[in-house]
């Protein structure tokens, strides 16, 4: 069998390169511009190699009974790993996935193909448009992992757009978004913020160095109408090779302190992380 190859090519947004994981046969990397977006294993889709992929993973896991399909949607596509984890650890799901990039999507599609009957349609579009004509009450769980370049779009993170999320989900459905910030926290206290003035339950998902202001970093968003287990969630966080800590109720809201909801008028994109800060994890 011939050794797999790095392929680099344009896409709408930048110079995306997929390169071949020597350790793992048929596992792939894509970054756009250098910083990493996805990793995929096509033989193991359940399996999730970047930290943040697997706190939304673990999420997923534990707000909705084992196994049961859900309808699932994606914004931003990236490679496609969440959604290859959703169709293989909860078969018959029906999941759209809406990305920005329609090249991307084609690289991705012509050389990480995703089976015909995984039940993942896949939408060239901006993720806020497309909510905005998405019916409501028609997804189960609603992801967030939009990047333009390595900074979340201003236009996904105000009052209005989360929302369009709550009109979008069904009752019992959750939202959740991969974040990223550093100390003072001035944008991710502000997404907290701003979606507590929608949903009545919210947590945070990030490592303690994190929260600590020791470094840039990811941080998953989980916010819905109706309680979750934190706790199964903190013990599969604690577990990981990474840990992270979960964060809610009283710990929560002192994190948010006096940060107030962000309208579309004055949103701001996530801030620009320094050199090196999404290492691959």
């Amino acid at each position: 069998m011939d050794e797999p190859i790095p392929v680099t090519r344009a896409v709408d947004h930048g110079t995306a390169k997929l390169m071949p994981d020597i350790d793992r046969e048929r596992a792939w990397l894509l970054t756009v511009d250098g910083a990493p977006q996805s990793y995929v294993d096509l033989d193991e889709p359940g399996h999730l190699e970047f930290e943040y992929t697997r706190r939304l993973g673990h999420v997923l896991d534990i707000v909705v009974e084992p196994g049961r399909a859900l309808d699932v949607l994606h914004l931003g596509g990236g490679a496609l790993t969440l959604p290859r984890y959703v169709a293989a650890t909860r078969p018959g799901s029906r999941q759209d996935v809406v990305e920005a990039d329609a090249a991307l999507l084609d690289l991705v599609v012509e050389h990480l193909p995703v089976p015909a009957d995984a039940g993942i349609a896949l939408h060239g579009a901006d993720a806020r448009a497309w909510l905005e004509s998405a019916p409501g009450g028609s997804a189960d769980v609603l992801i967030a992992d939009v990047f333009g370049g390595s900074r979340v779009p201003a236009h996904l993170t105000s009052l209005e757009f989360a929302r369009e999320a709550e009109r979008v989900l069904r009752p019992g459905g959750v939202y959740l978004a991969n974040l990223a910030d550093a100390a003072p926290f001035a944008f991710l206290r502000s997404q907290l913020a701003t979606f507590a003035a929608v949903f009545e339950e919210s947590a945070l998902v990030a490592e303690p160095g994190v929260l600590r202001g020791r470094r840039f970093g990811n941080a998953v968003l989980v916010a819905s109408h109706r309680p979750f287990d934190t706790a199964a969630l903190a013990r599969r966080t604690a577990a990981d090779a990474f840990p992270a800590r979960v964060e809610h109720g009283d710990t929560l809201r002192l994190l948010v302190g006096d940060a107030r909801p962000v309208h579309d008028e004055d949103a701001v994109p996530s801030p620009e992380p320094p050199d090196g800060a999404f290492g691959i994890g």
